[in-house]
């Protein structure tokens, strides 16, 4: 199995501050990844190393064999990416939105289809603004895999969603992997991170503290709950 992602002693810094600190792992093609750790611990840097918002200043980074500076205009046809905080027109329309985007791709997914799968699929007349929290979120989640992705980047994806919608999400995610897609999270929410994850890369103060899997970190903790095992391996227990 060919790797998705690859990071290789990735270190950035702003001005004294050492945001990452030679950080590597991999990714196999197929398979969904956590990127975990509590804010200022590095995981956005690193994300935006990998897309390619940001230059690394050691390291190297590779997405689907391709170097997200150099060969962004490539990569952009292959891969989905969604950002925590996401900013558009308020007036705009769901289905005009959807269609802007999809513009953007040689071959994308059909949006109706995604926004029916999501939920949202009566919503697509309304005006982004008018839509919940939850239901932006999930516009999100679709404009995301819009681009019919490889691999997909998704930031706090299920925040604002209720107990059931999450569910529904993770489900929806499971399918995509079993499909071949590749999944690279960042999330607070060590439920959906269990539900989803194959594999997890911990981060604290820009370095790994723990990679393997879930399982893995219960058992290096002793701890029978992941949440209590991430919350030891980042060093927030008992803060």
């Amino acid at each position: 199995m060919s790797d998705a992602v690859r990071v290789e002693h990735l270190s950035k810094s702003f001005g004294s501050i050492d945001a990452v600190k030679d950080v590597s792992f991999a990714v196999p093609a197929g398979t969904a990844f956590g990127l975990l750790g509590p804010n200022g611990s590095g995981k956005s840097t690193v994300v935006e190393c990998i897309v390619g918002t940001k230059v690394p200043d050691k390291g190297t980074v590779e997405v689907l064999q391709l170097d997200p500076i150099r060969e962004r205009r490539r990569l952009f046809q292959r891969c989905g990416v969604q950002f925590q905080d996401c900013d558009y027109q308020p007036e705009i329309k769901v289905s005009e939105l959807c269609e802007e985007f999809a513009c953007l791709y040689d071959s994308p997914a059909d949006w109706r289809e995604l926004c029916n799968r999501f939920g949202i699929g009566d919503k697509t007349a309304e005006a982004v603004k008018s839509l919940s929290g939850g239901q932006r979120q999930r516009l999100f989640v679709a404009l995301a895999l819009l681009p019919d992705p490889e691999v997909v980047f998704l930031d706090e994806l299920t925040t604002g969603l209720d107990a059931a919608a999450r569910r529904s999400v993770w489900e929806i995610l499971n399918d995509l992997k079993r499909d071949g897609m590749t999944l690279f999270l960042v999330s607070h929410f060590m439920d959906e991170v269990e539900a989803v994850c194959d594999r997890i890369c911990i981060l604290e103060d820009g370095a790994i503290a723990f990679m393997g899997t879930p399982e893995e970190a219960k058992a290096a903790t002793g701890e029978a709950n992941f949440e209590e095992a991430y919350l030891v391996l980042s060093g927030k227990k008992g803060e």
